[in-house]
């Protein structure tokens, strides 16, 4: 069928008003992505700051490959825009939430630990060994091994961010970054730094440090392969994926979750079961094995009887 133009109405969606109520002329065999450019040039806001909803609100998402006609819209049809407000990419956010971090932790153990400690509380150490003098005790090996482990995991996690994460969102609301980055620097970053690096002389034993330290190991490593997995279902500049399979999604749905929060696991044993430590790893848990049910059923939605339903979607035989 050859292609035609079409006059689509515009019409603005809730109380973010993008544009006001106006046709738009544009070809049938058009992409969404050039839906998508034509009416950030008729109102004025950039693509990626607005919203584009079919009357029954479903979400016309942004797509090269798929064209008006493809996604049921005729001669006539109102389409719904919403501004957003300001955004920011994506990559930019995973930037900045591990960036906290990788400079948080060594501030507070190698500079900032003599005056934190002297005038603050800190709990007593788990094994043999005793508080000690903060402005006199150097770091423990096993505080040393922790802190190189947090830097490690979160430089990991930004390489990964420029070099192998393909996203299917380019932005998120910029209002939503105070959040995001909290997450990271306060918790993952000032919280557990505070707990681990106080000054003691104790040191985790053996027969937890080395098995903890083999665990995280075998974690990073097994995080960093499923996320290789899972950049190669996107193809680069495109927002659609495949099916999920391989190393670990045999399993559950969702194993780069699972040797992420087995890695937070592995720091605790290291830690020698620092109850901050547990804490965060236990966050961490409950909050991706969240995304991950939400993962599956996306899946099933999306790929129908192609997907192979997961019981488990992040710890296998139990979540």
């Amino acid at each position: 069928m050859s292609a035609e133009l079409l006059t689509l109405r515009l019409q603005p969606r809730a109380s973010r008003q993008a544009a006001a109520e106006c046709e738009l002329t544009i070809s049938s065999d058009a992409s969404i992505d050039a839906l998508y450019a034509a009416v950030a040039k008729k109102t004025g806001y950039p693509a990626y700051q607005i919203r584009i909803t079919r009357s029954n609100a479903s979400h016309l998402q942004p797509a090269a490959d798929t064209t008006i006609e493809d996604a049921n819209l005729f001669d006539g049809s109102s389409i719904f825009v919403k501004d957003l407000g300001p955004q920011i990419g994506w990559r930019t956010v995973f930037l900045l939430e591990y960036l906290g971090p990788i400079f948080i932790h060594p501030l507070i153990l190698y500079v900032l630990r003599p005056l934190l400690y002297t005038y603050l509380p800190y709990p007593p150490p788990p094994f043999a060994g005793s508080r000690a003098p903060a402005a006199t005790t150097p770091p423990t090996f096993t505080q040393q091994t922790l802190c190189a482990m947090v830097i490690l995991h979160y430089i990991k996690r930004e390489l990964e961010t420029v070099f192998v994460h393909r996203f299917s969102a380019s932005t998120m609301p910029m209002s939503n970054l105070p959040r995001n980055v909290a997450y990271y620097w306060l918790p993952g970053g000032l919280l557990l730094a505070y707990s681990l690096y106080y000054p003691t002389t104790a040191e985790t034993p053996p027969w937890l440090f080395y098995p903890g330290l083999a665990l995280w190991v075998f974690a990073e490593l097994s995080n960093c392969a499923t996320h290789l997995t899972l950049r190669d279902l996107r193809r680069p500049g495109s927002r659609d994926r495949g099916i999920p399979s391989g190393y670990g999604f045999r399993a559950v749905t969702c194993p780069n979750y699972s040797f992420e929060v087995l890695g937070w696991l592995a720091v605790t044993v290291v830690a020698g079961g620092s109850v901050a430590a547990f804490a965060f790893f236990a966050w961490g848990l409950v909050v991706q094995t969240l995304w991950a049910k939400k993962k599956e059923a996306r899946y099933r939605a999306e790929f129908g009887d192609r997907y192979k339903k997961k019981k488990y979607v992040i710890v296998p035989g139990l979540i």
